[in-house]
């Protein structure tokens, strides 16, 4: 590495501070609760919204990515790393853009946008956590 290059490296990740990792906790335990749910009793989740019973397979498939999701979260909150907090609220706030589009589209009942409203929910405050922990 050239003296240049050198003084180019990155220091390291910065840190989120608590009330945004906090919230990251959270929601670690809302997509593990729903993660399990959609593995173990998928139709108690489908049902009040309006979404027929299923005992296909893709639906558990669901439920195991987000307690992947779920994972990145807790490691998130654990270590704080500011970046994922970051892209997780920008990813959160598209989901009832999507849930949206899927009720136009007439492939699921609008109760489903109800379900986005919580990401939006988790999003704002992880939002506000990371303004408040920056002082903002």
């Amino acid at each position: 590495m050239t003296a240049a290059s050198q003084e180019r490296a990155p220091t390291g990740p910065v840190m989120a501070g608590p009330r945004a990792a906090t919230s990251l906790f959270v929601w670690g335990w809302y997509l593990t609760l729903l993660g399990a749910a959609l593995l173990l009793i998928p139709n108690a989740i489908l049902t009040p919204f309006g979404l027929p019973p299923t005992e296909e397979v893709w639906i558990r498939v669901v439920g195991m990515f987000t307690v992947l999701l779920a994972h990145f979260s807790f490691s998130s909150a654990r270590t704080r790393n500011l970046d994922y907090m970051r892209w997780s609220v920008q990813a959160r706030l598209a989901v009832p853009f999507f849930f949206i589009a899927f009720v136009l589209a007439g492939w699921v009942p609008a109760a489903l946008i109800a379900f986005g409203l919580v990401d939006v929910a988790g999003a704002s405050w992880t939002w506000w956590a990371l303004r408040r922990d920056a002082g903002l």
